[in-house]
């Protein structure tokens, strides 16, 4: 990892150089604001684009050395165009973005789409390096990653897992962050906070995360990690269809050997019943005091979403400071970029615009 990087993690800031940007213009009341999975989307992605990108797939994979992993990615893209960084979440891998992508590719950006630690292909260098899933370390892999490659700064989006890294990287290292497309809310987590209980319509949704605690949930994932995967992605997002050779080629991921022990120590972390890693301690300490992002962001939900917070963007809009629009995806569920890819293009594309001015 770069000196800037771990400058950073200790508090000391540094100022990234601007990428290149595309043309466009991207109103702020596009048809595609509510529309959910193949409704007209407006703007520079239309409809047919997403026809035709839904039956494209990932080229050979790329690995690269980036701080305590070597990373599994997909790039897609000009070598020399405007980085678009894309971040997945649980239980769900690189593939979540695969419809998007050419729609991003063909406005010109260069489009890098990561594993996270414990998935697919990216694996630990070191057998000694701790399997720790907090906040924290994801972030700082992400980092890791933009210094290997030479990115100094990217439109960050991300959902689940990958929206709060997204958010992570948008609050605590902005220069690296051109813009932001953040997926169910504001995500940074608090310790302090996730101690006081949730109505329990709300606690529901997150059963896996209390199983999880437990020696047999860990148990229950190691050995039926694909069934879980299944049922929460039924779950999360009810009305997407989505076909059983969808689902087995994302799950190949989650047969990475480091998959149990990273997703344990995540949900374990949030709730205090794994430690904090000393090397990550000082920013966690800033990521508790849920620090404001200003860069220009796009939020997005899905409407049938059972994550994100109710009443949309009301309970966090005052954490985003900077150029912001919220959107809200009808018929749409948890994981947006893979239902409704064209609206998750149209949103990283508006994003780019409003950094821009």
């Amino acid at each position: 990892m770069e000196r800037r990087s771990f400058g950073k993690l200790f508090g000391v800031g540094v100022t990234g150089a601007a990428a290149p940007s595309i043309a466009g213009a991207h109103s702020a009341s596009a048809p595609w604001a509510t529309a959910g999975r193949g409704a007209p989307t407006g703007g520079d992605v239309s409809a047919e684009e997403t026809e035709a990108g839904a039956g494209s797939s990932f080229g050979p994979l790329k690995q690269i050395r980036a701080g305590e992993l070597n990373v599994g990615y997909a790039e897609a893209g000009p070598a020399h165009g405007p980085v678009v960084l894309l971040l997945h979440g649980w239980p769900y891998d690189i593939h979540s973005f695969e419809a998007a992508t050419p729609l991003l590719t063909a406005h010109g950006y260069r489009v890098i789409v990561p594993y996270l630690r414990g998935y697919g292909t990216t694996t630990f260098l070191s057998p000694k390096t701790p399997r720790n899933g907090e906040q924290a370390a994801v972030a700082m892999d992400i980092i890791a990653l933009m210094d290997a490659l030479r990115i100094d700064r990217a439109v960050v989006g991300g959902f689940d897992w990958g929206g709060r890294t997204a958010d992570i990287i948008a609050a605590q290292w902005p220069e690296r962050c051109k813009a932001l497309v953040s997926m169910g809310g504001y995500l940074i987590l608090s310790q302090k906070a996730l101690r006081q209980p949730a109505p329990p319509a709300k606690e529901y949704p997150f059963w896996y995360a209390y199983y999880f605690c437990t020696d047999r949930g860990e148990l229950g994932l190691k050995e039926y990690r694909h069934d879980l995967a299944k049922l929460v992605w039924h779950t999360a997002s009810p009305t997407w269809h989505f076909s059983d050779a969808t689902f087995d080629r994302t799950a190949k991921a989650f047969d990475n050997p480091d998959y149990v022990p990273v997703v344990i120590s995540n949900y374990r972390w949030r709730l205090e019943l794994a430690p904090t890693d000393p090397r990550y301690a000082d920013l966690e300490a800033r990521l508790a005091e849920g620090p404001a992002i200003g860069v220009p962001t796009v939020g997005l939900d899905g409407e049938l979403d059972p994550f994100a917070p109710s009443g949309g963007d009301s309970s966090y809009r005052d954490k985003y400071t900077g150029p912001y629009v919220h959107r809200t995806l009808k018929g749409i569920g948890h994981n947006v970029p893979q239902e409704a890819p064209a609206a998750f293009a149209q949103a990283v594309l508006e994003a780019d615009r409003m950094s821009r001015g």
